[in-house]
């Protein structure tokens, strides 16, 4: 994802095609799909993490970077479980307790 991202960046602006892809009915249902997905994944990182400035940088990641910060994201909390924790603990746990 993170190649498509950086081939299609440099190949095509995003600002400069805005007022065409935004006539597209595809592209703006694409942008709904997009952030209501960044919004429910948001609030699971809300759930998960403490830190307010935390929360901040990972809106920020989630919004610019889409599903690359959500993979990021899944990577570093499976990474933090500990052995014969499951998919409760990674959903419901929260960071640091």
């Amino acid at each position: 994802m993170t190649w498509v991202v950086v081939d299609t960046s440099l190949r095509s602006n995003l600002f400069e095609e805005w007022n065409s892809l935004a006539a597209i009915p595809w592209m703006t249902a694409t942008l709904k799909d997009f952030y209501t997905n960044v919004a429910v994944l948001f609030l699971w990182v809300c759930w998960k993490e403490t830190s307010h400035l935390s929360k901040a940088v990972w809106l920020i990641l989630l919004v610019c970077l889409g599903s690359i910060a959500t993979t990021l994201y899944v990577l570093i909390q499976l990474f933090r479980l500990k052995p014969g924790e499951g998919i409760l603990e990674l959903i419901a746990q929260r960071n640091g307790e």
